[in-house]
């Protein structure tokens, strides 16, 4: 097996998309060795694997639904309204467009480096790469962390989805957590593709959903309902734009906007999803920046449009929502959508929200099991995490990593001995922080990966993507997502809002990454790469064999056929 960690063994053939050896072109602006950076460090290569290699199965169309799908969970339909609640319609609007701005700078940091090395968990291997070993470490432990933590935050919040209608009751809470758990454990254990085909229809699914909740409202905000109420933007006149929180005037509006900003900060992903299937994505140097591309294009307009819809439906005064979040009201009964289909006297549809809802909740869950899994696997094969995890089926699944991302989902069962709400927001506490740290690693890899690249001669322009805007679209992201990493949890310092558990969720894995950092250092003795020193050919040349012998196959069926041209 390659040091990718992947199968890259291909048909035999030619491929007429293939332009040309990139790593030749690289050294062509590099023309000395020593400008090459040194021989990689010996690690634990997939070529110590002692079952099999992952295998790259996962057309164009599962890694754009993907990249959609592990995105878009239940916060976009249900959790945003604490967003509205607390910020009023324009301060939602506003924050959830600025923090797309900053998701397009990570999204662009990601694509120019994954397409050059689509590796399995690539930003994990390359953090310790470009940057320094310690920093892989800690990159690696944190995103796994922030994964396998929204895994039973999905389970829990499935469960209290399927609470929302009468008679669900009877159906104690550990029977739906430990069916959701085994389900998750199926997909997962079978074949990457079966994954894939899963994840493509439930990705599907929630797209159709958020483009008809879209149309809904434009429809009902028109007069388009039982009450033929031509509402338009009514409720940013009346309550008003901006709500104030926890003072009044000019610095509680500032406040409400801020919170709508930390919504926005756990709300909007993007990036890290499509990056984690580039390792097992056929031919990754055509599909991946496509996939990137698309992705930000479509969550953006998702996420803007969506914030701007529940603005329109609901006034943030609305005593239902209120109601709803504070008691912990079951399922979409809290969403702005259902709650606006409830002031319209407009039936059936809730029901059919929720269900959608349901699916969303278990599709995002599925991914993070998927993500978990494979940031493990990686780590397992730079040597920082233990050598089993590197070990897979013959169908190329991490067994064993996904055995232990299953374990961890256990923690969902603590909703049987605990409101589910406040479990809830103890696990959005926690993986806000991680995913901010995330995006913050993300944006040092790449400046290291640009500076590299320019202290060693290679031409971007050579590379199978060149984001635009580089450096300064990776320095405006690590401002902003390093500054957000220490906002989250500020109101436990308000007065009369200290509380332990929320302060120990949201501020524990920014004490955790310093530790993971210093203590591989203190142990391994690693040091930080400079900039003439990073290796930025290793693997490269396994990656373009693959490209010069990939032969895509064909489509089994007509079907397929028409999936793969509509969303490929």
């Amino acid at each position: 097996m390659s040091s990718t960690g992947i199968d890259l063994i291909a048909n035999p053939g030619d491929h007429d998309q293939e332009k040309g050896g990139l790593s030749s072109s690289l050294s062509n602006g590099g023309t000395d060795e020593k400008k090459r950076g040194p021989p990689s460090s010996p690690s634990l290569s997939g070529s110590q694997v002692e079952e099999h290699s992952m295998r790259r199965q996962l057309k164009s169309r599962h890694i754009q639904l993907i990249g959609i799908g592990g995105t878009i969970g239940t916060a976009l339909y249900v959790q945003i309204g604490r967003g509205l609640l607390q910020g009023g319609p324009a301060s939602l609007f506003l924050a959830f467009t600025i923090w797309c701005s900053f998701i397009l700078a990570v999204t662009l940091c990601m694509a120019e480096m994954v397409t050059y090395l689509p590796i399995s968990s690539p930003f994990i291997r390359l953090a310790g790469r470009y940057v320094d070993e310690a920093f892989g470490f800690a990159c690696g432990w944190n995103f796994f962390i922030f994964e396998a933590a929204l895994v039973p935050f999905e389970i829990v919040a499935c469960n209290v989805i399927l609470h929302y209608w009468k008679g669900s009751e009877i159906v104690p809470a550990g029977g739906i957590i430990a069916i959701i758990i085994c389900l998750y454990g199926l997909i997962n254990v079978l074949a990457v593709q079966w994954y894939g085909e899963v994840e493509f229809w439930a990705a599907l699914g929630k797209v159709l959903l958020i483009i008809a909740l879209l149309i809904f409202t434009v429809v009902v905000m028109c007069g388009g309902n039982p009450t033929g109420d031509k509402f338009g933007f009514r409720y940013w006149s009346d309550p008003g734009a901006f709500a104030e929180l926890y003072h009044t005037g000019d610095l509680g509006r500032f406040l409400g906007f801020l919170q709508c900003l930390i919504q926005a900060s756990f709300t909007i992903a993007g990036p890290d999803y499509v990056s984690m299937a580039a390792g097992e994505a056929e031919n990754p140097r055509v599909v991946m920046p496509r996939a990137f591309k698309a992705v930000f294009y479509r969550l953006t307009t998702f996420f803007m449009l969506g914030s701007l819809a529940v603005g329109v439906l609901v006034p943030y005064t609305d005593e239902e929502m209120k109601i709803a979040f504070s008691t912990g009201a079951p399922g979409a009964a809290a969403s702005p959508y259902v709650i606006a289909m409830n002031r319209l006297n407009i039936r059936v549809l809730p029901d059919i929200v929720n269900a959608m809802v349901l699916t969303a909740a278990f599709s995002a869950g599925n991914s993070y099991v998927y993500c978990a899994s494979r940031s493990l696997y990686g780590m397992a094969l730079e040597g920082k995490a233990p050598k089993i995890f590197t070990k897979v089926t013959t169908k190329g699944v991490p067994l064993y990593a996904v055995l232990v991302v299953l374990g961890i989902s256990l923690l969902s069962f603590l909703q049987v001995s605990n409101d589910a709400a406040v479990v809830l927001q103890w696990f959005v506490n926690l993986v806000t922080a991680s995913q901010l740290i995330n995006f913050s690693c993300m944006c040092v890899t790449y400046l290291r990966f640009y500076y590299g690249m320019k202290a060693q001669g290679f031409k971007r322009d050579d590379l199978p993507y060149k984001a635009m805007l580089q450096p300064y679209a990776a320095w405006y992201a690590l401002i902003g997502t390093f500054i957000m990493t220490f906002v989250g949890g500020y109101t436990v310092f308000l007065p009369g809002k200290w509380d332990v558990p929320t302060f120990l969720f949201s501020f524990t894995m920014i004490a955790v990454c310093p530790i993971l950092y210093l203590g591989y250092k203190f142990v391994n003795k690693t040091k930080m790469h400079r900039s003439d020193e990073i290796d930025l050919v290793k693997n490269v040349d396994e990656i373009e064999e693959y490209q010069r012998t990939y032969v895509p196959s064909p489509p089994k069926n007509a079907f397929d056929r028409v999936l793969d041209r509509l969303f490929g």
